[in-house]
């Protein structure tokens, strides 16, 4: 027997024949699981493909990694080795009297069989906080693609009898909807006016309307370094919200900052790759940049070492810069699975992943050209798009791929070109880093 409860946050089914999404899997097992000991299992699911699991098995997260909102992932709780050789009187005296050092904060396993707890789920800036019977547990951060919003329906279900559930600050109230708590109405963060002269590389970013935190620490940290130079531009590219105080409060951002293109349709995933026809539209016919990049919002980019990687390429060249993937198959089941119906295909064509890559102008001047004359194939994921398209272009006119790693696609490497998945925290870390001469990686989720 496991003896296990699962309590899950959980949004609007989307798929028949299939669970809905698990924004928030909470999972404690009593007697354990594989381990055999206590542990705590937290995750998320969409379309039936789960993400990287947290697991809590009693020894409190590292000090050197991130913490959720202050609050450590994992607290410390007494494994029974912990007592083997004392009683738990005589270990309680050890701990709270007479001790000169700070006593640290060490407590059982939270759930005990046949004995009633209070459990508090609070959301914060950062991720969700666990408490059980008043004292902090676990926190999960918020994974990429779940918003709070996107959590309708309560799930409990288990080794367990639920006495009561009660509701209190609904998600209106989330910090993601409260812009002033994130952005700093300086005048340092805001873009300056586009340059008369042609740029060498306009940097477009993929961002969605509430995230200003997001917005807040690219502009604090790598973007500042492109405003001290006309050669190098940046706008994020937002389309509009569901919600229309979030619009609201865009708009005012977008006015004051000066780095904001709005895009004029819902934002939708199967709409972002006309995010990237934008992108290059602006930067061929706004910036008349040499190159253009594409990344997203969570991407740290290191300006330096990509006009680094670019010059190794004569001038005049068509290019196409990032982490590529060869013969990629497509996922016929799971979150990015795609039917036959939308790419029939046994492959993707080469394509580098979407967190950060760059072309040439020619390049994108293509692809605007073909998506005004209604010859543009649009494919919902933008990045196998981008291949598609530079791939097209490649049979009139040879193109120098180059593949690189560094573009890091799954998190940060040392030394990277760019870091994706990057929380606002992490940012400023890399950029403390990175000012020190050194391109290291902060802790990862």
């Amino acid at each position: 027997m496991v003896s296990q409860f699962m309590m899950e946050l959980q949004g609007l089914k989307t798929v028949d024949g299939e669970d809905p999404p698990r924004i928030l899997h909470f999972n404690p097992r009593l007697r354990g699981d594989w381990s055999g000991k206590p542990i705590i299992e937290q995750n998320t699911c969409y379309r039936m493909q789960w993400g990287t699991s947290i697991r809590c098995e009693g020894w409190m997260s590292r000090a050197d990694e991130e913490t959720v909102d202050g609050m450590v992932k994992c607290e410390k709780w007494i494994q029974d080795e912990d007592q083997s050789n004392e009683s738990k009187t005589t270990w309680w005296l050890n701990h709270l009297i007479g001790r000169t050092k700070k006593v640290s904060s060490s407590w059982p396993y939270p759930f005990v069989e046949d004995r009633l707890f209070v459990l508090t789920l609070t959301a914060g800036l950062e991720g969700y906080h666990v408490n059980v019977d008043g004292r902090h547990v676990t926190s999960f951060p918020y994974r990429i693609g779940f918003g709070l919003e996107d959590a309708t329906g309560l799930s409990l279900n288990g080794d367990l009898d639920v006495q009561s559930v009660f509701a209190g600050t609904l998600p209106t109230t989330h910090p993601s909807f409260a812009p002033q708590k994130h952005l700093e109405m300086f005048p340092a963060w805001q873009a300056p006016p586009l340059p008369e002269e042609p740029a060498e590389i306009f940097i477009g970013i993929l961002s969605a309307g509430n995230h200003f935190a997001e917005r807040m620490a690219a502009r604090k940290t790598w973007m500042s370094a492109a405003q001290k130079t006309s050669n190098v531009v940046a706008r994020f590219f937002v389309a509009l919200h569901a919600r229309k105080e979030v619009n609201l409060e865009l708009k005012k951002e977008a006015e004051f900052f000066g780095d904001i293109v709005i895009v004029p349709f819902m934002d939708s995933y199967d709409l972002v790759v006309l995010k990237t026809v934008a992108i290059c539209e602006y930067g061929v016919r706004a910036v008349s940049a040499k190159y253009i990049m594409k990344c997203d919002d969570d991407t740290f980019v290191r300006l330096d070492a990509v006009m680094a990687e670019i010059k190794k390429i004569p001038t005049g060249r068509s290019l196409y810069i990032g982490n590529m993937n060869y013969r990629h198959n497509p996922l016929r089941i799971g979150k990015w699975a795609v039917t036959y119906e939308e790419w029939p295909e046994e492959d993707y064509p080469t394509y580098a992943n979407g967190p950060g890559y760059v072309i040439s102008a020619d390049i994108a001047d293509s692809i605007v050209s073909e998506f005004t004359d209604h010859k543009l194939r649009l494919f919902k994921m933008e990045d196998v798009s981008m291949g598609m398209w530079v791939g097209r272009f490649n049979h009139t006119r040879p193109v120098e791929y180059v593949h690189s790693v560094k573009f890091c696609q799954f998190g940060c490497i040392d030394d990277y070109y760019t870091a994706h998945y990057q929380s606002p925290r992490q940012m400023l870390c890399l950029w403390d880093k990175l000012q020190a001469g050194r391109p290291w990686c902060c802790n990862m989720r």
